[in-house]
């Protein structure tokens, strides 16, 4: 009688040894000189002395993942649009302060390792990365065997980036006065898939349906990837009117807004200047979401929001168009009354954002 094994317990070295090698091609593309050392190592290296022309460097970074949406790639077997969502929700967190992305890890826990599974997974986030500009310099994959199922796996990712200090976007150079540029966003991005999912599965919508109003079928239309806004957000600092940016993830527009607001102002969003897509809409009608609860949970169309000085929300928004992102000035900023309330932030006494009118065709 043979002892018990690790690959008895259910985990395959050899596979994981696979898998890395799968991957190796793929995150190469995306390491520039800066990057030390091989693939492989215990930690990533990254020579920092390119920041020696900085008076004042701050290093920020962010964490995070993309949520029940490995559901849905899990269910359709399609793995390698996932990493995008993974690298916008992180890359898109550091840029609103104005801070460039410089390097990445990433962590995937499985239930098992298949190699082609976990190489397409890394491939679709070595591909994000090339388009953030930011270099991967390591990861994890763990294979969890009896904590996961066999076809299961969760991903996560941090980021580190720099800005100059007296360059650093936020709340306080934010005026009464400002204006509020929206950029589009892919769709529903990372968040909101609890609240997706039970309502297509509450309608019995399977993901292989053709949804007449996206031109595609429900599974395609919930796995287009989250917008990476890194180039583009930070391209429009040289307008020299940003004072400060808000990544819509979960909590909707209106709350994270609020986060880069200072406490004496309300940010007011007009509804009218846009037209959510046919994704926001289906969802709202097939499981009778309130609109309230849409607005704190799906992004509802608008992915980023830039608070620019007036004189200087056209150029803002003609150099986002450029990237191809459609833009548009959705709101301004005013002084804050009793009238508005208390803060909507996400855990901070920042601003108030109020949204008025209705959207266009809703």
């Amino acid at each position: 009688m043979s002892g018990t094994t690790y690959a008895s317990a259910g985990v395959d070295v050899v596979a994981g040894d696979r898998a890395v090698e799968l991957m190796k091609a793929s995150v190469a593309r995306t390491q520039g000189p800066e990057v030390v050392g091989g693939f492989g190592g215990f930690a990533g290296l990254y020579d920092v002395s390119v920041l020696k022309d900085y008076r004042r460097p701050l290093l920020a970074t962010s964490t995070d993942g993309v949520g029940t949406k490995v559901a849905v790639a899990q269910a359709l077997d399609v793995h390698d649009t996932i990493g995008a969502d993974l690298v916008g929700m992180v890359v898109d967190d550091i840029v609103v302060c104005g801070a460039t992305p410089l390097f990445m890890t990433d962590y995937i826990a499985c239930g098992r390792v298949v190699p082609e599974r976990m190489a397409a997974i890394v491939a679709g986030i070595a591909r994000a990365c090339e388009e953030a500009g930011v270099a991967l310099v390591g990861g994890e994959t763990a294979e969890h065997p009896g904590l996961l199922g066999a076809d299961e796996y969760d991903v996560a990712g941090a980021v580190t980036g720099v800005v100059e200090s007296d360059e650093l976007l936020g709340a306080e150079k934010v005026r009464a006065g400002d204006v509020l540029v929206a950029m589009a966003s892919s769709g529903l991005h990372s968040n909101g898939y609890s609240l997706v999912r039970r309502v297509v599965a509450d309608a019995g919508w399977a993901y292989d349906r053709h949804v007449e109003e996206f031109g595609r079928t429900l599974g395609e239309e919930l796995l287009v990837p989250t917008r990476i806004y890194a180039k583009p957000a930070l391209a429009t600092l040289a307008t020299g009117g940003v004072h400060a940016m808000s990544h819509v993830t979960g909590g909707g527009l209106a709350a994270n807004l609020a986060r880069c607001l200072p406490a004496d102002v309300t940010a007011e969003v007009d509804r009218s200047t846009w037209t959510p897509g046919a994704v926001f809409s289906v969802v709202r009608d097939l499981g009778q979401v309130p609109t309230d609860d849409l607005e704190r949970t799906l992004n509802l169309g608008v992915g980023m929001v830039a608070v620019v000085a007036a004189e200087q929300a056209q150029a803002v928004v003609e150099t986002v168009e450029q990237t191809g992102i459609p833009a548009w000035v959705c709101g301004e900023v005013r002084r804050r009354t009793e009238a508005d309330g208390s803060s909507n932030g996400k855990g901070i006494a920042g601003g108030v954002t109020t949204l008025r009118g209705s959207h266009q065709g809703w």
